[in-house]
């Protein structure tokens, strides 16, 4: 009989200790909202998930009392689908953090419907710098580069070495409208002049016409507000009228490096661009880089899954700091802690939710120059993050005081 009883309390100990423990635990749920059949799909899609789960893994969540579920869904670059998606998340199946969220048109409305639902963006993918200006939300978080930052960075480098007239090839939206905003304003404040611009369909696959206008234009620079597909295809098309040969400049203000790697350094090489990360920058870089590429097919990671990555280990933190994933704290916690990873090295989220780091500007290689298959940007400059991305005063955000 005392055996029985010993046996009783040690299995009620036990439930009641389990129990306790389930108690404790808190369980996040991550939704990865992102191009993944579409022109952006290569510098976003899957591999935004497989960064997403690298980065709980290698906090080791799990063993602080932390389960992270990911999910993903395709937005298919339309804002309507994105803001369906993005509702069901909140209201039905419990998401708690929407991450990416490439083409600036979804990610503004996204960030409005987060607001509305009290919940996180941790913004990669999106461009606009208005999701820290104009539309900027309290709940939204914008990690890895914006308009500003771009235009601020390539814009300045182009006028600088003697490319002080511009003519734009723009995407027709969100995104494509402000960077060209953004770098307008970069060139004109330098010395520079827009001679012209033309907006072509999103997503575009004929740029015959628009590309005759910028070479009938004279501009020694070409810039292409666009991005993904729309830019290397811009590119191809501009080598087969010969622009780059007949004296003009390309300035690819938003090219990634899945997008250099497809046109091949014999048409990429010499093309100057902005970028928040390169896989090959230090230790820290090419380790998260080699264990990402070994997890989705041999591609190294883009600037955006290196932001997505970087954004989910800084809110973990904040998730554990607080014992909670309220939103109020975690988003207090994240504001108010420096953030520090392999991939960015320090930043800090500011009032207005843009996290500044520091930013680079590359070159592309010549074939010559390469070492290897993904060895393909040489650094030109580092540009301080206090430097990179727009004054907090002038972004026009309501939460800057």
């Amino acid at each position: 009989m005392k055996v029985q009883k010993l046996v009783l309390a040690v299995a009620t100990a036990a439930l009641m200790t389990g129990s306790a423990l389930a108690q404790d635990q808190i369980s996040v749920k991550l939704g990865v909202l992102n191009d993944r059949s579409g022109l952006y799909a290569d510098l976003a899609g899957e591999g935004s998930v497989v960064a997403a789960k690298m980065a709980a893994e290698d906090f080791k969540a799990a063993e602080k009392g932390i389960a992270v579920e990911v999910v993903s869904a395709d937005h298919q670059n339309k804002p309507d689908i994105g803001s369906s998606i993005v509702r069901q998340w909140y209201d039905q199946d419990g998401v708690d953090v929407v991450l990416d969220v490439p083409t600036s048109s979804v990610a503004l409305a996204v960030s409005e419907i987060t607001k509305e639902k009290n919940k996180i963006m941790l913004n990669s993918g999106a461009g606009s710098s208005d999701l820290t200006g104009k539309a900027c939300s309290p709940n939204t978080v914008h990690w890895t580069y914006d308009t500003w930052a771009l235009a601020n960075g390539t814009g300045s480098a182009m006028v600088k070495a003697g490319g002080d007239t511009w003519f734009f090839l723009t995407a027709d939206y969100a995104f494509g409208h402000a960077l060209e905003r953004d770098t307008s304003a970069v060139v004109e404040k330098a010395g520079g002049k827009v001679l012209g611009a033309v907006r072509h369909p999103f997503p575009g696959q004929d740029f015959s016409s628009f590309l005759l206008q910028a070479q009938g234009s004279g501009a020694k620079v070409i810039g292409l507000a666009n991005a993904g597909a729309d830019t290397t295809n811009a590119i191809k098309q501009a080598a087969e009228f010969g622009i780059v040969q007949g004296g003009q400049k390309l300035a690819g203000l938003l090219t990634f490096a899945t997008d250099v790697k497809g046109l091949g350094l014999a048409t990429a090489q010499g093309l100057v661009m902005t970028e928040a990360f390169y896989w090959d920058q230090n230790d820290g870089t090419r380790d998260f880089s080699k264990r990402f590429a070994e997890r989705h097919g041999g591609a190294m990671p883009t600037m955006v899954h290196a932001g997505v990555y970087a954004s989910v280990l800084h809110y973990l933190k904040a998730v554990e700091a607080t014992k909670s994933k309220d939103t109020a704290a975690v988003m207090a916690k994240m504001k108010e802690t420096p953030s520090e990873d392999p991939l960015f090295g320090k930043g800090q989220i500011r009032a207005d939710g843009r996290h500044v780091h520091d930013m680079y500007l590359f070159e592309v290689k010549k074939p010559e120059e390469s070492k290897g298959d993904w060895d393909l940007y040489k650094t030109v400059a580092t540009i301080p993050a206090a430097e990179a991305f727009r004054p907090l005063a002038d972004g026009g955000c309501s939460l800057v005081k």
